[in-house]
């Protein structure tokens, strides 16, 4: 019999062939492999897997391995396959651990030819990853699976391969999240980030507080909508529940048998409504207190100044480690307001016993205790980004989730960071602009964001590469009402993410992961995940070109597709027009689209999008204040003839923290005005204020202005539309004044920070 050693030099040497491929775009030969492998080598033979298939285990360690591999193939549709220790001739899949022929962690070699399917991992993870990818190629065929030939060499980019799942503001049953590991393991993440206790629920059972698991697990009703909707409306639903300490055993235990590590997140000192409203003396007014029936960030944290709170911690700690066996454990660490630790007698004491400057720096000795106790346990701790501020725990991972300085940051500090940063990690945010897409948290995220995203881009140095170990996916559950809804949100984007995590930079294109995403939503479906192709949906750009002109381009990433449209506020048919080059707008518009396949059926949503044309379209713009980055798509977006969304992620409001607006608009000419309007947002939940005054003037010169509109109260919660009609003025400038609200005042949401002002398109009439 021909020995595993002599089939491993033959794989070599076939790696080495110019056959070989680095999975590249244009490739036309690569299969639909997410993520994609580093190497590929196609040939022209196949296995199939039959009944008389046996599954040879070269090392016991691999026997659970192989039962998974047997439960892959019953899921698909073939027969149970018999477990050997010993290679037949020929019809078999072998699973040997060899970190000498795979010299990467993680990584593994699979050759599939007519005779046998070989997959050698350097370590159990290796091999599991290798069948991962064997699922990913094989079809299903009359009483066997076919598996197209290939030699693949892999291994992942990132060591750190993260997703995570929040089930406090939505609790998610044990088959859910037994399901969603399956997802990881088959998109290679090696770890899963249970957020497990915030403000709106706790979800572990601690047996020493069992008021944790009557009390705090529980909420008496639920947000309905928006929290910046107002008033707020709740469903009077008393929701809750917690996962026994029996069933976090068996979701460990289930990780572990797909080489996935839990991390457990236990909140503190902020996010901790629920643990208070069971044990109202660990914060710092005593209570009462409610477990939160809302979204948001509340003043009521855990008391820093009380030692009871640290014993409290200590004994839920103690109870958490005992149930996982992770390096890490998460210990939250953002969003903790220091209202009340700067009126508490006992954090003032403390503040003062040990000398430090403020209450950031409390948090920071918060922090950094917990982390010595977690330490002595032989753990560490991952936090927040915000555990930097007050001075870095010393062997503190950090989640850098506002951007990338805090990771960067950490890094400097020699600190291993996991990005995450919410504009292209977070699976909360809308993946589509479309009006018909369920509530989500705000913001937009595409697939294509999520893909393009390269952690710490054009940071090449060293200590970089050493103490970036990876990165993580967000799954915030306050919108996720359903396992529909959370499946919905997550993928495919955690599917952009894995090839993120797992392929080289240099290999990743984002039209050839369209391509394979495509093939790969069977097993997708398999599994009960649907979702919409949301990346093929039609996308429209609008440039002013020139003054009361606009130019829009649409496209889709649907291939063999055409795009016809209407601009009279009819829905396209087959006979509408055919877009082929840019279409200009010269009047008000709106512009509706469909997508047509080959066979000339509608596909896909509608789109539709209206545009304002006026005198100012195009127009140059001045501002005296620069809006923030997060809110600054440039100047011109407020005269390019498209008007914002009351979700505010469209691309088409400018915002000013805390400063004022003063925008001036240049007609280019001297002309006649006589209507103007404009809107601004007024959503006090999610800090944007309207102004405190707004005036509208114009001028000839631009020097001197006359006042020709003022208004001081705007009512509505969202939207504030002005359609201001004035008297016939001769002017080619026009400005625009708006008085920040400034600071948010006491009792309001985020009260002591900067209020946001928002405005979106100025016309010109």
């Amino acid at each position: 019999m021909t020995s595993i050693r002599t089939y491993l030099v033959v794989i070599v040497s076939l790696i080495a062939l110019p056959l070989s491929i680095r999975a590249q775009a244009g490739s036309p030969a690569l299969p639909a492999l997410i993520p994609l492998p580093v190497t590929i080598t196609p040939s022209t033979e196949a296995f199939f897997i039959t009944p008389a298939t046996k599954i040879v285990v070269g090392n016991s360690t691999l026997n659970k391995i192989a039962g998974l591999l047997k439960g892959y193939v019953l899921a698909y549709g073939g027969k149970s396959l018999a477990k050997t220790t010993t290679a037949p001739g020929n019809n078999f899949i072998s699973l040997t651990i060899d970190s000498t022929a795979v010299p990467h962690k993680e990584g593994y070699l699979l050759h599939i030819d007519k005779k046998a399917i070989r997959c050698i991992g350097h370590d159990a993870s290796g091999v599991l990853y290798g069948l991962q990818t064997l699922r990913q190629l094989w079809s299903a065929g009359t009483n066997k699976i076919k598996v197209s030939g290939y030699t693949i060499d892999d291994h992942p980019r990132f060591a750190y391969r993260g997703m995570a799942l929040d089930v406090s503001r939505h609790l998610f049953p044990v088959s859910f999240i037994k399901k969603y590991l399956d997802l990881l393991a088959l998109y290679k993440f090696n770890t899963f980030h249970w957020h497990l206790t915030d403000d709106q629920g706790w979800r572990i059972e601690i047996k020493k507080y069992p008021q944790l698991q009557s009390v705090a697990a529980w909420r008496n009703e639920t947000l309905i909508g928006h929290k910046k909707e107002l008033p707020h409306r709740f469903d009077g639903k008393r929701y809750g529940g917690y996962y026994t300490q029996q069933q976090i055993k068996e979701v460990v235990r289930y990780a572990a048998d797909r080489q996935i590590t839990i991390i457990p997140e236990i909140e503190m000192p902020g996010h901790a409504s629920a643990a208070l409203a069971a044990y109202p003396a660990l914060g710092c007014t005593g209570g009462p207190y409610n477990t939160a029936t809302f979204w948001g960030v509340f003043d009521d944290v855990y008391c820093a100044g009380n030692d009871s709170t640290f014993v409290f911690l200590q004994n839920v700690l103690d109870e958490v480690m005992a149930l996982f066996p992770s390096t890490y454990i998460h210990i939250g660490g953002d969003e903790c307001p220091k209202t009340r630790w700067k009126v508490c007698t006992k954090c003032q004491q403390r503040k003062q016993t040990l000398h430090l400057p403020d209450e950031h720096a409390l948090q920071s000795y918060f922090i950094q205790r917990i982390e010595q106790y977690v330490n002595s346990k032989g753990r560490h701790i991952i936090g927040w980004d915000e555990i930097l501020e007050g001075g870095l725990a010393p062997n503190a991972t950090v989640m850098s989730w506002r951007g990338e300085e805090g990771g960067k940051a950490a890094i400097a500090q020699h600190h291993q960071v996991i990005m995450t940063p919410e504009t292209n990690c977070y699976f909360d945010y809308y993946q589509s602009l479309y009006a018909e897409e369920p509530l989500a948290a705000g913001g937009f995220t595409p697939l294509q964001k999520v893909y393009g995203y390269e952690p710490l881009a054009g940071n090449t140095d060293d200590a970089t590469t050493t103490y970036l170990a990876g990165v993580e996916g967000q799954a915030w559950s306050e919108y996720y009402t359903s396992e529909a809804q959370a499946a919905y949100m997550i993928f495919p984007r955690a599917l952009a993410l894995a090839e993120l995590a797992w392929t080289p930079a240099k290999q990743r294109n984002y039209d050839n992961f369209l391509n394979r995403l495509r093939g790969e939503a069977r097993l997708l479906k398999q599994e009960k995940i649907n979702y919409d192709a949301h990346f093929d949906d039609i996308t429209c750009t609008a440039v002013p070109v020139q003054n009361n002109v606009l130019q829009i381009h649409l496209q889709s990433a649907a291939p063999g597709g055409e795009i016809r449209y209407t601009t009279d506020n009819t829905v396209p048919t087959i006979q509408s027009t055919l877009y082929t080059s840019t279409v200009e707008i010269k009047n008000t518009c709106t512009v509706k689209a469909l997508l047509f396949n080959r066979q000339h059926l509608p596909t896909g949503r509608l789109f539709q999008q209206s545009f304002r044309v006026h005198k100012a379209v195009g127009a140059a713009v001045t501002l005296q204040n620069k809006p923030i980055d997060r809110f600054n798509p440039g100047n011109t977006t407020l005269v390019n003839g498209l008007f914002g969304s009351n979700r505010y992620n469209d691309n088409q409001w400018l915002g000013f923290s805390g400063n004022d607006l003063q925008a001036v608009i240049d007609l280019g000419k001297e002309q006649t005005v006589q209507h103007l309007a404009l809107e601004v947002l007024n959503y006090h939940w999610q800090r944007m204020w309207a102004p405190v005054t707004l005036q509208l003037l114009a001028s000839k010169d631009g020097e001197h202005y006359t006042e020709l509109y003022r208004q001081d109260s705007f009512p509505v919660n969202g939207i504030n539309k002005l359609e201001v009609p004035v008297t016939p003025v001769r002017a080619q400038y026009i400005k625009v004044i708006g008085i920040n609200k400034g600071t948010i005042p006491a009792g309001e949401y985020g009260a002591g920070g900067n209020a946001l002002l928002l405005i979106d398109e100025i016309v010109v009439e």
